[in-house]
């Protein structure tokens, strides 16, 4: 078999642009490896991709898809292999792109071992999630290593996304106090099941006043925020001293006024990142750090994927169109 079904962006456009193609079966270069894709995770910056307002990294597939879970069929295990893995291992995998297909190319140092106990599916949830919220929370926003050394709170933007349902887990299986924001009453539910001491319903209430109750005005230390724009002002306002503000996205606008007194007097860190053009080594370190410290509480049941809906592959324009509704909470899959 040299050819594949997989699912190309025909032209920019709407959900239905996404169509049902055959393409060669990529092949693996130095340090990669070729994954048979069980599974694919459906995430926001594959919309972006679809509309041609993000376009794939030099050198990466033009088809969407940024993590995947499947079995290791063939490639380059001779170099960093830090895992241990070979062929026939399951695996789940951060890609730059091609996630969309039924075979898939990963460096191999980017791919991890399928935890103990989960499905490839529930694998195929995990990498753009707990790789952009271990980057974001824990490195760039320093949860638990802030000027008090103490116990730390979090505030997560949109928190019934599947970027915000890992990021409320990890940060409460780390005992850190965790506060969230949601569109509904029952993604606000759903938020405090899964680990948030108060979920903030943004229609109706004022995340700033509420804050500003809970933590007995001292305010939350990081901000994982995924809106921006008019949101950043009133970020800045629920931020305790020495407070990290981190950008993973720009829903609500690319740009924001700010004072720039009130950051030097309280010593206010506004940081952010994209993670996919970032380089292997960089996801590298990434992958060896979720390893030791996240795949443990996965196996232990402390911290779990939220699949809202798995999708034959074929359909993934419904898939995309679910996602643009925001009515789901956690994640979306395509299944081969």
């Amino acid at each position: 078999m040299t050819t594949m079904q997989a699912i190309e962006i025909s032209r920019p456009g709407a959900a239905e642009v996404l169509q049902l193609t055959r393409r060669p079966i990529p092949q693996p270069g130095p340090g990669e490896v070729l994954i048979k894709v069980a599974a694919a995770g459906v995430n926001r910056p594959d919309v972006f991709q679809r509309q041609g307002n993000y376009a794939p990294p030099p050198g990466a597939s033009d088809l969407p898809g940024l993590e995947v879970a499947g079995e290791l069929i063939e490639g380059d295990f001779g170099g960093a292999n830090p895992f241990g893995l070979k062929p026939g291992d399951a695996v789940c995998a951060l890609l730059t792109g091609g996630g969309y297909a039924q075979f898939a190319v990963a460096p191999l140092p980017q791919c991890l071992p399928v935890p103990a106990g989960l499905s490839l599916l529930e694998a195929a949830a995990l990498p753009e999630n707990c790789f952009t919220v271990w980057s974001n929370v824990f490195d760039r926003g320093q949860l638990g290593r802030g000027e008090g050394g103490h116990t730390e709170s979090l505030l997560v933007q949109g928190g019934s996304s599947g970027i915000g349902v890992t990021a409320i887990q990890l940060a409460r299986a780390f005992d850190h106090r965790v506060f969230a924001t949601a569109g509904s009453a029952e993604k606000c539910a759903a938020c405090e099941r899964l680990g948030a001491e108060r979920a903030i319903n943004y229609r109706e209430e004022d995340f700033v006043a509420v804050l500003n109750q809970a933590t007995a005005g001292r305010g939350v230390d990081v901000i994982l925020d995924m809106v921006a724009g008019d949101y950043v002002a009133r970020e800045i306002d629920s931020l305790a001293e020495g407070g990290r503000l981190v950008f993973i996205a720009t829903l609500g606008g690319g740009k924001a006024a700010i004072d720039a007194g009130v950051l030097m007097r309280r010593r206010l860190t506004l940081t952010g990142s994209t993670l996919r053009p970032r380089p292997v080594a960089f996801k590298a370190a990434i992958a060896r750090q979720l390893h030791e410290k996240v795949w443990p509480l996965l196996e232990a049941g402390k911290v779990r994927p939220v699949i809202h809906q798995v999708f034959a592959a074929a359909e993934a324009a419904r898939a995309h169109a679910l996602m643009q509704s925001s009515e789901h909470i956690g994640k979306l899959l395509l299944q081969w």
